[in-house]
């Protein structure tokens, strides 16, 4: 059985450190991170968007809704591995 709160917070917490240094490389190395990205969207190509200077504030939204989207996530998939594993 897993509970929940710990499950998602755990999660939460792991989103929130990806996403740092995630920004953190994507400013030393955005050409590879690019390529990167391009892969997981099928190929589309994202050099035809034009990269955007992150403001903090943006930054600290994209924080904010990646952990607390992670957390929910991370508590939905421990409710329905509870119910699917009948404890």
């Amino acid at each position: 059985m897993l509970k929940e709160m710990p499950f998602a917070n755990a999660l939460a917490a792991v989103m929130g450190v990806v996403y740092i240094v995630c920004r953190l490389l994507v400013g030393i190395a955005p050409d590879l991170f690019r390529s990167i990205a391009q892969t997981w969207f099928h190929g589309y190509d994202l050099s035809a968007i034009p990269p955007a200077p992150m403001t903090f504030g943006g930054f600290v939204v994209g924080l904010i809704t990646s952990v607390g989207a992670a957390w929910i996530f991370g508590y939905a998939l421990a409710w329905v591995y509870n119910k699917l594993s009948g404890k």
